[in-house]
């Protein structure tokens, strides 16, 4: 693809904005389509044609427990996040933005079109597939979005971010109602390659619409050397020899299940972000004030780890309650469980400019709520989201099937949650990271949500149920404390914070 870009004042404007931001709009809103498509079908198809799938489900899933596709499930959505970190890498030292979306976009439908595939092997090679161009796709086309402006202070900037986020959620809100459908209501199989065709129409655009982004989207920033890129290469190599030959030993002697593979993976997603925190943490380059903030920048990690914990099961505890708990129509109109995955898309697009104003219209009356009472808000409301889940659960323990209304209720108040912390997060991470990590702690926060899914996987694997009242309530009960505890200590937190707000 060449390095072209258009000169300023000759073409076009999307809502006044750069040409391109229309590229970079439809590409994220189709990916996001395929991606919350397949996530509203995943946990449903792993669960179908076994004894924890709803009564009168069509077969042709894995039949798998409700632990396990959990477990699955969380560990999926964990990778998501965690690829986001070398996909930044692979971005700025190895193939450039613009380059490295060409290819996610083609690694994203060549794993759909696994899953299209009968079999549970072509379905964990889908998977793997999925995982790997969500986050080589997600590190680099927000970097895209900033390349079209000249520079922060450009006034259109916010303005243009606004409109890329409401293609991610016009693509989440839509994909349910068609690819969710197809899959739930016709054929799993159909409804995953319903998914890559969603993929593939988003990366013929981009390809199609390079010509409008800017040149430095074609520019590798930090190319790797000739000798860092054989110890790469050859450390690369080491790890797939010794993964190989363990797992080869491992399926020879008859000792291979399921969690041979989804154990190590859940470990390295918690250990990994623990692990990057502290590697930057004890980083003796760091100044005094960069290591307070860094300090305080770790209740904000533990607090948002917390609220994904929860707030993600909305594809999996909640999807699986929808199926089998949830009586199907709503006013007399059918209503199947994969329509669920999009009320929180919904519901970010109508409150989100009513937060903004909000804000702003406590910020003029100087009452504005700062960072650190926003956070303990999110956690207290994704925490109370759970708390009214256990009504419904209780009420459905004698086979009764329940209002569709209290998820509509629970998604509601996890979605406020959800604007109060995750904008502020991804603004806090900016303002409190080190010179040194600037442009690595947007991939250190979306860590936060890898330790939050793995957390929930880890607990799927130990036999916990998530579907039981008894966890749900110890679950609302943490969240609440979490952020009850990050309220109390928030002039402590401020301190170390320095002079970010």
């Amino acid at each position: 693809m060449a390095a072209t870009t258009v000169p300023a004042g000759s073409e076009k404007t999307f809502f006044g904005h750069p040409r391109g931001l229309a590229t970079l709009f439809m590409t994220e809103m189709w990916e996001r389509f395929s991606y919350y498509g397949m996530r509203a079908l995943l946990v449903l198809y792993l669960v179908s044609g076994g004894a924890d799938a709803a009564t009168g489900s069509q077969g042709g899933g894995l039949a798998m427990t409700a632990a396990t596709a959990t477990a699955i499930y969380s560990v999926y959505v964990s990778m998501v996040y965690l690829m986001a970190m070398p996909g930044g890498w692979f971005g700025d030292r190895v193939w450039g933005a613009r380059k490295t979306v060409a290819i996610a976009g083609f690694v994203i439908m060549a794993g759909h079109l696994s899953l299209a595939l009968p079999g549970q092997a072509m379905f964990f090679v889908g998977l793997a597939l999925v995982a790997a161009g969500s986050g080589l796709l997600k590190a680099n086309i927000s970097t895209m979005v900033g390349h079209l402006y000249d520079g922060p202070d450009d006034p259109r900037r916010d303005g243009g971010f606004t409109l890329f986020y409401i293609g991610i959620n016009l693509g989440a809100f839509v994909a349910p109602f068609v690819v969710g459908t197809v899959g739930e209501k016709v054929n799993w199989h159909l409804g995953f390659a319903l998914a890559a065709v969603g993929m593939g129409v988003g990366l013929v655009q981009f390809l199609l619409g390079t010509k409008h982004l800017s040149a430095k989207s074609n520019v590798v920033p930090n190319p790797l050397s000739p000798a860092e890129r054989k110890t790469v290469l050859v450390k690369v190599a080491v790890v797939l020899v010794v993964a190989a030959v363990f797992y080869g030993v491992v399926v020879a002697l008859g000792m291979y299940t399921l969690n041979w593979a989804i154990v190590p993976i859940t470990l390295a997603g918690l250990i990994i972000p623990v692990a990057v925190l502290v590697r930057i943490k004890r980083d003796k380059d760091l100044s005094k004030t960069e290591q307070s903030k860094m300090t305080g920048y770790i209740w904000f990690f533990v607090a948002a780890a917390v609220f994904w914990m929860i707030y993600d099961q909305g594809g999996s505890t909640l999807s699986l309650f929808a199926d089998g708990k949830t009586a199907d129509t709503v006013f007399g109109f059918g209503f199947p469980a994969t329509w669920y995955q999009s009320l929180n898309p919904l519901f970010v697009m109508a409150l989100a400019p009513v937060f903004a104003w909000l804000w702003l219209w406590l910020a003029r009356k100087n009452q504005e709520p700062n960072t650190i009472v926003k956070f303990a808000m999110g956690l207290v409301l994704v925490g109370a989201s759970f708390f009214v889940f256990v009504v419904p659960m209780n009420m459905a323990g004698d086979g009764t099937k329940v209002s569709p209304m209290w998820l509509v209720s629970i998604y509601m108040i996890q979605t406020i949650g959800e604007l109060c912390l995750s904008p502020v997060g991804l603004s806090v991470t900016t303002k409190m990271a080190p010179q040194k990590y600037a442009s690595q702690m947007m991939g250190v926060w979306f860590l936060a949500v890898t330790a939050g899914d793995c957390t929930t996987g880890l607990l799927s694997l130990a036999g916990v149920d998530l579907n039981g009242t008894g966890i749900i309530a110890m679950e609302a009960s943490l969240a609440v404390v979490a952020g009850l505890a990050v309220y109390m200590y928030r002039k402590k937190v401020q301190a170390l914070m320095g002079g970010v707000h």
